[in-house]
């Protein structure tokens, strides 16, 4: 089972953070025409809401990958704390039970991949930073108990009730 750790979740919102803060347009942008640049912030939102979604019990090697790189953020945040900051790592307070996928929500999750994967390479190299950022963010992020863990529910419904959409139709 995947859990996170202290570290865990700063560095996912050091990952937040900084494409909030590089995303920053101004007020006055801002004001001026909000939805060019909201939209900005879509392939990010879509690239952590994948990253998340690979958290909630997916195994194989979708799976491997994202508790690797859940394993390797906890351990590089809880240095971070200890080392950089003089404070503790350790296990926070971590969702204890997820909303399973169905196996056709598997599918899906096995079809973002795919798309994911796509969308990475056919990106520019800045564009491919925003959506690997964000599936790493979603990753640390999506089994937290803070409001970021809490959005894995209606993801996870999603999925699932996609999965049965589509493949209730063969």
């Amino acid at each position: 089972m995947n859990y996170v750790t202290f570290g865990g979740v700063t560095v996912g919102l050091i990952l937040l953070g900084y494409e909030l803060v590089s995303w920053w347009p101004g007020r006055k942008a801002l004001m001026k025409d909000p939805v060019k640049h909201a939209s900005r912030l879509l392939p990010y939102l879509a690239s952590w809401s994948y990253g998340c979604l690979t958290t909630l019990g997916v195994g194989g090697a979708v799976g491997f990958v994202s508790g690797t790189v859940l394993g390797l953020s906890n351990w590089l945040g809880d240095v971070a704390l200890v080392w950089g900051v003089g404070g503790q790592g350790g296990q926070s307070s971590a969702r204890t039970t997820f909303l399973p996928l169905s196996g056709p929500g598997l599918g899906v999750v096995l079809i973002c991949t795919a798309c994911f994967i796509a969308a990475v390479k056919k990106a520019g190299e800045e564009q491919a930073g925003v959506l690997k950022r964000g599936a790493w963010c979603g990753i640390t992020l999506g089994t937290s108990s803070g409001v970021a863990g809490f959005a894995a529910v209606p993801l996870a419904t999603a999925a699932t009730w996609v999965g049965d959409r589509v493949y209730g139709a063969f």
